[in-house]
């Protein structure tokens, strides 16, 4: 896979991930008596770390591509790294701020 298609994956992942669970996840809302203000930005604010890290497939292997591109003296490695952590954060805090705007003032 190129490399802007692994971008443009996991940017779409992080995305994809903090609007759906999201979405799904404030149905609970729905089937309680009521529906409390701030509850998707709210939600949508736990998920996002939890976005981030599972569309890079999991932190551990994250973290020891970026210790092998720092100490092993490959910064191609540890750059392409953190522009796949960059893209899964930009991706996950888009959605974030969607689901905020819809959710109103709290």
């Amino acid at each position: 896979m190129r490399f802007a298609e692994e971008l443009a994956l996991t940017f779409c992942l992080a995305l994809g991930m903090t609007l759906g669970g999201t979405l799904v996840g404030s149905l609970a809302g729905l089937l309680h008596a009521g529906f409390p203000p701030g509850t998707i930005a709210s939600l949508a604010q736990r998920i996002k770390l939890w976005a981030v890290l599972a569309a890079l497939g999991g932190a551990l292997q994250t973290f020891r591509n970026l210790e092998t591109g720092l100490l092993g003296g490959r910064p191609e490695a540890f750059l392409r790294q953190a522009a796949l952590f960059i893209a899964a954060m930009v991706g996950s805090q888009l959605g974030y701020l969607l689901l905020a705007s819809l959710d109103g003032p709290p």
